[in-house]
């Protein structure tokens, strides 16, 4: 195979096992869709540390928000040093910096949240003063609210990390999304998946976005046939939801769209205190092409609803 010194594509991504393995998964779709990506060198995996993963021992709601895993990333976008960047959806904030934009999304994996218990129990059977780690307030608060007799940890760290901390005992049990761990070949872990009737998916989990300038047609170009259409409608009514509430990370927010493939789309949201009291949820259907309004009028039913300072009070 011939070996292209000066790379056509310059991907940036964070460093992560599991963001690896979804850049890797990005790259060999491109390679698929575009034979002259499939050269030796054409495409070249740029690796940016971010604030978020080089601090690790704060949530990120103490340290700035769900920005910190993409503010280096999106500069060396900006500048040039990278063509494009992989994102998991789930990580981006709902305003992106000038002149950037998510163009195309891959098809999601199962947004649900994995529960991981290290003696094999069911999130129902956990006795009574359980530990859970987790590092999201969304899983914290959630959890909370359907267990208050639960004690929640905070747990930072890549997903190893995560589970070898759960093998140290430094916590009972803890949650993980379902789409990272089967990236990483790791689903077999999960002792069982738990329902979104129980623990609400994240805005936009499982799917992973493809960052670019808005002004390179050559980029936007290669990555148009990546694009999965479904993927992109279903997050664009959660981004819209989560848009009139709050973008950061540092409020409980779950929600999920769900296409009929029939040409309807149904959404469910929530937001929740940080000590699970007090929970607000509703839910929308109508046509898919309707997505980011039915998304947004969610959210805003939930800011009429909630208690004057209630988002202050969580944020």
């Amino acid at each position: 195979m011939a070996v292209t010194t000066t790379p056509q594509l310059r991907v940036g991504t964070r460093g992560s096992p599991l963001a690896r393995a979804q850049t890797a998964e990005v790259c060999a779709r491109l390679a698929a869709a575009h034979p002259s990506l499939r050269e030796d060198g054409a495409i070249e995996q740029v690796i940016i540390k971010t604030t978020g993963d080089m601090v690790r021992d704060r949530v990120l709601a103490d340290i700035g928000g769900k920005g910190l895993f993409t503010k280096e990333i999106e500069e060396a976008l900006a500048d040039g040093r990278i063509d494009c960047a992989v994102h998991s959806m789930k990580d981006m904030p709902t305003r992106l910096p000038d002149g950037l934009a998510i163009v195309c999304m891959l098809p999601r994996e199962d947004p649900r949240d994995a529960f991981i218990d290290r003696d094999g129990r069911s999130f129902a059977d956990l006795p009574s003063g359980a530990v859970v780690g987790t590092a999201s307030l969304r899983r914290a608060a959630q959890v909370l609210h359907r267990r208050p007799d639960l004690a929640v940890v905070p747990l930072r760290g890549n997903v190893h990390t995560r589970l070898r901390k759960l093998q140290e005992h430094q916590f009972d049990c803890t949650l993980l999304a379902l789409a990272g761990l089967r990236r990483l070949s790791l689903d077999a872990v999960a002792t069982h998946v738990m329902d979104t009737a129980d623990m609400l998916s994240a805005v936009a989990q499982g799917a992973i976005g493809i960052e670019a300038r808005v002004d390179d047609e050559r980029v936007r170009n290669l990555l148009k046939p990546l694009d999965h259409g479904p993927t992109t409608t279903a997050v664009a009514a959660e981004r819209a939801f989560l848009d009139r509430l709050d973008g950061s990370c540092r409020t409980p927010i779950a929600a999920l769209a769900l296409l009929d493939g029939k040409g309807g789309l149904s959404l469910r949201g929530l937001v929740v205190s940080l000590d699970g009291k007090m929970l607000f949820e509703t839910a929308r259907e109508g046509p898919e092409t309707a997505a980011v309004r039915l998304g947004a009028d969610a959210g805003e039913e939930l800011r009429s609803r909630m208690p004057a300072g209630f988002l202050a009070e969580v944020t």
